[in-house]
């Protein structure tokens, strides 16, 4: 047997590496390469869009009225569906049964009735209650107001997008709580620590971690369904555009100048998101997207 000079004895030969073809991912780019280019062509040569009257209203006082009443409904909305949902989700975890049938009575209608339903309802709601009054239960009222005075068009856009809200942020709350090891409420009891100190120091900082993306979720939800308030009627961004084609006939144009209205405070509210769940994040040595990219890319599953 004869011995190859080029080899040294007792090292094995160099493996020969050869790579993996994927021409599956060569068609889907080149694939997606051509609808960008169609889409991008469309958006340049359409004479649908009319881009130059979508830029002479883009800023125009009333679309700007509208963003900023979009943006503080958005805000109002979310702010008291959180503190309402806590409280719900508080409910529905107490072991007085009365609370937790009331918290279920209260998630079930709302999670399962249509939202601009509802919004239509709050809109008449002066038809369904005529007056408001502050007295004894079944007894005499000492003072009424009129509910349509009392309750104008943003008040009652406000309060449909908050009680709504509040029955999904109360199950994403919930289920954040849960989230936390009950080993740490023991711990937090055996140290004199009171319930609601536990709650405010101990679980509600773990369980944000769980809380803040389907929150992020529900907030940038909760901008589009600001379009719903129509139905009350409220004057906020889709509704700004629907009046301004009501007059220039120029449906497209107005719908698509609303729809770069919401992809941009989209987009700022995504990169908030972003950043809150990074700062949330901290401490953990490997996110679970992260572990995904790992896993994506063929790089094992990862310790």
């Amino acid at each position: 047997m004869t011995v190859d000079s080029d080899v040294e004895p007792g090292r094995p030969e160099a493996i020969k590496a050869v790579p993996v073809r994927h021409p599956g991912r060569w068609l889907g780019a080149a694939v997606i390469l051509v609808l960008i280019a169609m889409f991008v062509h469309f958006l340049v040569t359409s004479k649908a869009l009319e881009w130059p009257e979508q830029w002479k209203y883009l800023f125009s006082d009333p679309v700007l009225k509208g963003v900023r009443n979009t943006i503080w409904l958005t805000v109002a909305a979310m702010i008291g569906a959180i503190v309402f949902g806590i409280v719900l989700a508080l409910m529905r975890m107490s072991e007085n049964p009365l609370l937790r049938g009331a918290a279920f009575v209260y998630l079930w209608f709302f999670r399962g009735t249509p939202l601009y339903t509802q919004l239509l309802i709050w809109g008449a709601i002066g038809s369904l209650l005529p007056t408001i009054g502050v007295g004894i239960p079944f007894g005499p009222e000492f003072h009424t107001w009129k509910t349509q005075e009392l309750v104008n068009v943003a008040l009652a856009a406000a309060l449909g997008l908050i009680l709504n809200e509040a029955a999904y942020m109360a199950e994403i709350v919930r289920a954040g709580i849960q989230s936390v090891d009950e080993g740490q409420t023991e711990a937090a009891s055996a140290l004199g620590m009171s319930r609601l100190q536990t709650l405010r120091r101990i679980v509600l900082p773990q369980s944000m971690r769980v809380i803040v993306p389907p929150t992020g979720n529900e907030t940038i939800s909760m901008l589009k369904n600001t379009s719903l308030v129509v139905a009350v009627p409220y004057s906020e961004l889709t509704f700004t555009a629907q009046t301004i084609y009501a007059s220039t006939y120029k449906i497209i144009p107005m719908l698509v100048m609303a729809c770069l209205w919401y992809l941009l405070l989209s987009s700022i509210l995504m990169v908030g998101q972003f950043y809150l769940e990074r700062y949330y994040a901290r401490g953990t040595s490997r996110s679970a997207e992260a572990r995904q990219r790992i896993r994506f890319r063929g790089g094992g599953g990862g310790q």
